[in-house]
């Protein structure tokens, strides 16, 4: 038992720079892209559900990991004030473990994803390439080089966004309907609001690092205006949806998820130059866990609805 503790003590570093919490998002990105293919395509498998839920999980640990290990050693780790949901895990800072360690964990979680990757590319053929392509560029190149030029909100709304959302739907049959397209929109604009808004509690620390986010680029002001801009967007593209009968009427059970939005938008536009306090950053976070999961629900309540009543 003192070495199963002993062990479990030694991972449990590993567990902090992984950060659990951020892990939800990427089960609610599968989980849309499954139901926008059962929708679409008529067609769902648990199976590679799961084993695409396994490879984005794996991926997404590798981007908070090495996201981490590059922020201690640029120094934004010692300057930032972290919140919940932004400002790193200060696991490193602390000494619980070393850069070295943490870089490793990283590219081995990102091994675990590409291994996935490969055996989806050996089932379903090449039309999974322009994914992968962009998706690697997305985890591997994101601190490096995405975040230095003012594409790393794109590069998140990519790689954790629209692209899970179109792959998931793509390993169930092999095709792509304009469900599974349309589906991935809104999961793009929400993560790429995702990571513009948590950005706002960090930008000094971020410019010390070198990194030039649209903030860096636009400012604070015009950074709110974007973010209340692209919220607004998402629930227009679901109402769309819906009147252009991609989606199910009741798609439009993920407007629910709106009224969270409501504080975030409210500061964006009134006091954007201020530092966004935890509720804010938290609303935000509900906003988009709740649009994800309620477009899902959405989405598959016809299917559901139709095989209970037959």
């Amino acid at each position: 038992m003192a070495a199963v503790t002993q062990y479990i003590g030694q991972l449990r570093p590993l567990f902090s720079v992984a950060r659990p919490p951020f892990l939800v998002l990427p089960a609610t990105l599968i989980t849309l892209g499954a139901a926008a293919s059962a929708v679409g395509n008529g067609s769902f498998s648990a199976t590679r559900t799961g084993i695409a839920l396994i490879g984005l999980i794996a991926l997404h640990v590798s981007v908070n990991a090495l996201n981490e290990a590059a922020d201690y050693e640029s120094g934004i780790d010692e300057r930032t004030d972290a919140t919940p949901f932004s400002g790193g895990s200060k696991t490193l800072p602390a000494g619980d473990v070393n850069p070295t360690t943490v870089y490793r964990f990283g590219y081995a979680t990102a091994a675990i994803g590409m291994i996935i990757g490969v055996w989806f590319l050996i089932v379903i053929g090449p039309i999974l390439i322009p994914i992968y392509v962009i998706g690697a560029i997305s985890v591997l190149g994101y601190t490096e080089y995405l975040t230095k030029v003012g594409l790393g909100e794109i590069g998140a709304g990519l790689g954790l966004g629209g692209l899970p959302v179109i792959g998931t739907a793509l390993v169930q049959s092999g095709e792509i309907s304009p469900v599974g397209v349309l589906a991935a929109v809104p999961a793009f604009i929400l993560t790429f609001n995702l990571l513009l808004l948590n950005e706002f509690p960090d930008v000094d620390p971020d410019r010390y690092g070198g990194r030039a986010n649209l903030i860096h680029r636009f400012g604070r002001v015009w950074g709110g205006r974007l973010y209340a801009v692209t919220t607004v967007v998402v629930p227009i593209i679901i109402i769309l949806g819906v009147i252009a009968k991609v989606f199910p009427r009741t798609a439009l059970l993920a407007l629910l998820g709106v009224i969270a939005a409501f504080r975030p938008v409210v500061w964006s536009i009134q006091t954007p130059e201020e530092r966004p306090p935890a509720s804010v950053l938290r609303n935000n976070v509900i906003f988009i866990l709740l649009t994800n999961i309620l477009l899902t629900i959405g989405l598959t309540l016809p299917i559901i609805l139709s095989g209970i009543l037959t």
